[in-house]
């Protein structure tokens, strides 16, 4: 028995939970892309999948709508894969665990895809419908847009005859997107020596923070473990000598982290001090996050007697340095949209390799000389503890278009719908959009969604009455582009 089979819209969810069987990370694209290319190909419909994995299925208009102007309509197939510590769901095979908590749909102990499934389930139930007015429809759906964009770098936007594009991958129902910032993917690597060292194995784990979107959260000051964890090691280096074994925390570049461990040697007798440092610090952040992490833990774990391999001394001291001078969150505001995130980033992972420790962030903002000028900064203090840089995505900003005809349709639209104007915004977030024009400059592109709450972590929800009148939006500003 499928779980949201009793929800209205049933098509549109029964749709998503078929979607939630079938393990769709981002980079692990072949099999939901294959899924949605047969979805196309089963109803008669034009079908193209492209050597990258995305998927375009072309619809002709219904009766009266023939020679109507098409409307491309896009989300992305990837999901974010985010695990409560401890779970032993497997992404690479696992069907999603649905269930439905308070009028939301949440998968247990683990991300949900709504963040951009719900997109792609809305576009299959109008593909599948043969009693919706709409004009031709050209529908995309994108593979690795969590992680550099990778779909939309890749296609070919000639395939399209369409100039408008209707991106449904916002998350505030009644809340217009008219433009995003820009991103880059950026990672620093910090070479590190080893060598033997003996004495007592400390664990350090700065753990259960509420983590989230590195765009849409990031004005929220949430505690980036990686960082946390940085100032921890730097508070007990003033007062014991150690070196690193490692350090890990976080697992995407635009996720907030929300877990990281250190492993430490120390001389018998200092294990203690540690320990007394770690608890006073948890006490410092208590107070300093004033109740914003309310579950944050810092736990201390000893092991005796230990002889490892470890960082030397210098390695040591480089990398803690680098945890403590890199930027992290909010940068600035912007000075024309009070209130609005101009430029931030996010150190996403931390992670120790064969002879290196990688810290890879996602730089994002509105105008792209000061998106140059944090990759610049990053350089800078990967260089300054002697370690290197490597680019792995750069995306444009999508500037606001101010004679958008697309977008007065669907404020008509909704204005008549719920006697009110939706509110237009640009947002402090990564949308396809921006490829896209670059690719197309005569696209006239607008963002919404239903309302998602969490993206990018194991508490992601979707309202379920809010993808209903999602469904039935949609619908209408179809049938107003006769």
């Amino acid at each position: 028995m499928a779980v949201l089979e009793h929800l209205e819209p049933k098509k549109v969810f029964q749709f998503f939970e078929e979607l939630c069987q079938i393990p769709h990370g981002t980079f692990d694209m072949e099999r939901i892309s294959n899924h949605c290319a047969a979805f196309g190909r089963e109803r008669g419909l034009e079908t193209i999948q492209d050597e990258v994995g995305n998927v375009i299925i072309k619809k002709p208009g219904t009766t009266g709508y023939e020679n109507s102007e098409p409307i491309i309509l896009q989300g992305h197939m990837d999901m974010v894969c985010e695990k409560k510590p401890g779970t032993t769901h497997d992404f690479k095979n696992d069907p999603l665990k649905l269930r439905i908590v308070d009028g939301n749909v949440m998968a247990t102990d683990t991300t949900l895809g709504a963040d951009n499934g719900v997109a792609v389930a809305i576009a299959m139930a109008l593909l599948d419908s043969d009693d919706i007015p709409h004009p031709p429809l050209e529908v995309l759906f994108t593979v690795d847009e969590e992680t550099g964009m990778g779909g939309a770098t890749a296609i070919d936007m000639s395939i399209f005859k369409g100039r408008m594009l209707l991106n449904m991958d916002s998350e505030d129902e009644g809340i217009f997107t008219a433009g995003c910032a820009g991103g880059i993917n950026i990672e620093n690597h910090i070479p590190v020596k080893k060598e033997k060292a003996e004495g007592t194995l400390v664990t350090l784990h700065v753990h259960n923070l509420l983590g989230g979107h590195s765009g849409i959260d990031i004005p929220l000051q949430r505690g980036n473990a990686n960082k946390m964890m940085g100032r921890l090691l730097d508070n007990i280096s003033s007062d014991v000598d150690f070196v690193l074994t490692e350090v890990n925390g976080g697992s995407k570049a635009n996720v907030i982290s929300f877990d990281t461990t250190a492993k430490l040697v120390v001389k018998a007798e200092d294990a203690a001090k540690v320990a007394e440092i770690a608890n006073n610090l948890k006490e410092i952040w208590d107070v300093e996050f004033m109740g914003d992490e309310p579950t944050l833990t810092v736990d201390v774990t000893e092991e005796a007697g230990v002889s490892v391999d470890a960082f030397d001394k210098d390695s040591t001291d480089r990398v803690i340095s680098y945890l403590i001078i890199v930027p992290n969150g909010v940068i600035e505001y912007s000075r024309k949209l009070k209130g609005s995130v101009e430029t931030s980033l996010n150190i996403g992972i931390v992670e120790t390799c064969e002879d290196y420790v990688r810290g890879c962030y996602q730089i994002r903002s509105s105008v792209e000389s000061k998106k140059q000028q944090l990759r610049q900064n990053i350089e800078r203090c990967g260089k300054v503890v002697g370690g290197t840089t490597v680019i792995t995505g750069d995306y444009p900003a999508w500037q606001y278009n101010p004679e958008s005809k697309l977008r007065t349709i669907m404020i008509d639209t909704y204005t008549q719908m719920y006697g009110k104007a939706p509110e237009v915004v640009t947002i402090h977030a990564g949308l396809e959009c921006g490829l896209f024009l670059g690719k197309r400059p005569d696209l006239d592109c607008i963002s919404i969604g239903s309302n998602l709450k969490d993206v990018h972590s194991f508490n992601e929800s979707m309202d379920i009455k809010s993808a209903e009148r999602t469904w039935d939006y949609v619908k209408a500003v179809l049938a107003n582009l006769k």
